[in-house]
């Protein structure tokens, strides 16, 4: 499942998490999941990942997010959704969610905002935190599960139910590490991770 998107993402996720030394590795197999805490899927192209995941490993990511928390990054959030339009694929169902894909034009259109996060518990930054939208997908629908914690022109883009969350922009170029921080924490409520600085 080795792409550029996959790549430059988990260098990036790498770099913000050093400080808090959780064991981070990338999946390739299925048997990879058994030692994991948590699991993000990461930016790239969704059609992508589908053609290069395995049933197995398919059938293994579905059976994880029972448990386990996920965290879905832009193409990783379309994979997360109930139901995915623009065009119709499959995805994991996840978060109780619709989702269109590249919803914000292309490339050329991308573009980068702050966003009014509503962290609830925790110590977490009340600043706005920057939003990097590129090719990004809507979220046009969600159910009663589901807490929106960002919006931007009125449609979510930060939300999350009891175990997982999905944004639809990047927060692994951003120079904040809150969203971050505030996956760790879902981790370690099911897991063995280290405690955050």
């Amino acid at each position: 499942m080795e792409s550029w998107g996959f790549r430059a993402v988990f260098s990036a996720i790498k770099s913000i998490w050093k400080a808090w030394r959780p064991v981070l590795s990338e999946l390739f197999t299925p048997h990879q999941l058994e030692d994991l805490d948590g699991l993000i899927l990461p930016g790239g192209e969704s059609t992508t990942m589908l053609k290069n995941m395995s049933s197995e490993l398919w059938m293994a990511l579905t059976e994880f997010g029972r448990n386990k928390p996920v965290w879905g990054v832009c193409a990783g959030c379309i994979l997360m959704a109930r139901e995915v339009h623009h065009p119709k694929q499959d995805s994991l169902n996840l978060i109780d969610m619709e989702v269109v894909r590249n919803a914000y034009g292309a490339q050329n259109e991308s573009f980068v905002t702050e966003l009014k996060v509503m962290w609830g518990d925790g110590d977490y930054d009340p600043s706005p935190q920057e939003g990097i939208f590129i090719r990004a997908p809507k979220i046009c629908a969600v159910g009663p599960s589901v807490r929106i914690l960002a919006s931007w022109q009125d449609s979510p883009v930060f939300v999350c139910n009891d175990l997982h969350m999905a944004t639809t922009f990047h927060p692994e170029l951003s120079s904040s590490s809150e969203f971050h921080r505030f996956f760790l924490s879902r981790c370690r409520t099911v897991s063995r991770c280290p405690a955050m600085p």
